[in-house]
């Protein structure tokens, strides 16, 4: 009885490989993140599974070798065209054991195959997963059918039913479980795709919709001014009061678009070193109003050295926005905080505010396209803004935050290497 089944025996084990090696390929293909399956490393696959095949092949006689090498030619034939490199990899291994009568029924087996699989590959890749399944399976009970049946003639072997159990059940059996891996692969792969196609217009269409919005809103302003412009009996001072509010819409309008740019541009046009000390005074000068205005006390802590390489405007645009959004935190009053620290490696960037705060779901939002925590005040482009420039200087942003208890952003940059002594003095 234990002779009876040694083929299936063989063939069960080759099989339990073959099925590993797929699942270890497929999760190595899911972690790398892959968008489609890499035809050089899928090939791979099926060349080793072959090797294995003959490896763990079962000897009827002494030139005759049972396996499951058909399975990985014609599922690599099938599914990723590669069914003639293949073939002339299942004749090559086969050489190996020798150039006799065995060889010459695999050299025009293969031979058949490699023609076959190529003129197939394109039409069934075409196909619904469904039929593909179907006619795999199908295809490999051929071939199983066609080889048991050759055997029959060449040289009957003894244990017939072990034969053609092994050949007629097990193959197409392996066939099912690895290309039905495949095929579920390949779903999750394009339901990836068009998830991520989704995302891609969901954010055009949120883009679309604030920017349009947010334009929109000073250019109605400046049209109805230019209207007023065009009656007559408008006075100079009239006159010369509509033009300043016209020129302040349009640079408002013109802010939202350079803060788009900026978002989806992000790269640095004039790269220098910039002492942070320095720059964060000359911003801070710049805020300052807004704070007196919002009853907001600044106060500072500044490292004696600190250089970074970056771009002085965007620099400015960065800081500005979270400093502004900080103030605003805060709308009854309270401490702003900025602190640097310097290391041999970055500088770091604290500033830290005692207002609203951000919950967990907020925090974990901040920077997201068009997303914003003010309720209908805002576009969310500050934020985007803001990561945008961060990761063009090569820093990183971490925020901190809850209810009441305010907010805390930490600016981390690598430090300019050139520079050990601060010799700008604060201004």
């Amino acid at each position: 009885m234990v002779i009876y089944l040694e083929i299936m025996r063989h063939f069960l084990f080759n099989l339990s490989l073959l099925i590993i090696f797929m699942y270890i390929s497929l999760m190595w293909l899911d972690r790398q993140g892959k968008m489609s399956f890499p035809k050089r490393g899928m090939t791979l696959y099926f060349i080793a599974a072959i090797f294995t095949c003959f490896f763990f092949s079962y000897e009827l006689t002494d030139t005759i070798q049972l396996d499951l090498r058909d399975v990985p030619v014609i599922l690599g034939g099938l599914y990723f065209g590669v069914g003639p490199l293949l073939a002339i990899a299942a004749i090559f291994i086969r050489g190996f054991y020798g150039f006799d009568s065995g060889f010459i029924a695999n050299l025009l087996l293969y031979s058949l195959l490699a023609v076959l699989l190529w003129r197939l590959h394109p039409w069934f890749i075409k196909q619904v997963p469904k039929f593909r399944l179907i006619f795999s399976v199908s295809f490999i009970f051929i071939i199983s059918l066609v080889t048991v049946v050759c055997l029959e003639f060449i040289n009957p072997p003894e244990e017939k039913v072990d034969v053609w159990l092994a050949y007629l059940f097990i193959p197409p059996i392996g066939t099912c479980i690895l290309a039905y891996s495949i095929e579920f692969v390949r779903k999750n792969i394009l339901l990836r795709k068009h998830l991520i196609k989704s995302k891609k217009l969901e954010v055009v269409e949120q883009m679309g919709a604030a920017i349009s919005h947010e334009i929109r809103n000073p250019l109605t302003a400046a049209i109805g001014f230019v209207q007023l412009l065009q009656e007559n009996g408008v006075t100079a001072s009239k006159r010369k009061e509509y033009l300043s509010l016209v020129k302040g819409e349009l640079e408002s309008a013109e802010r939202v678009i350079q803060d788009y740019l900026t978002f989806s541009k992000p790269s640095l046009t004039s790269v220098e070193e910039l002492n942070i000390r320095r720059e964060l005074v000359h911003i801070l000068a710049i805020i300052q109003p807004l704070a007196n205005r919002n009853s907001v006390q600044i106060k500072t802590s500044f490292a004696g050295i600190g250089f970074i390489n970056g771009d002085r405007q965007k620099l400015h645009q960065c800081f500005l926005n979270v400093l502004k959004n900080a103030i605003e935190a805060m709308p009854a009053g309270g401490i702003l905080e900025v602190e640097t620290l310097f290391s041999a490696s970055h500088v770091t960037v604290t500033i830290r505010d005692n207002g609203l705060g951000m919950t967990k779901e907020q925090l974990d939002r901040l920077g997201e396209p068009y997303y914003t925590t003010k309720e209908g005040k805002g576009t969310g482009l500050g934020m985007m803004v803001v990561y945008s420039i961060v990761r063009a200087m090569k820093g990183t942003l971490r925020v901190e935050s809850a209810p009441g208890s305010g907010t805390v952003f930490h600016f981390i940059f690598p430090s300019a290497k050139s520079k050990t002594l601060d010799s700008f003095p604060i201004e």
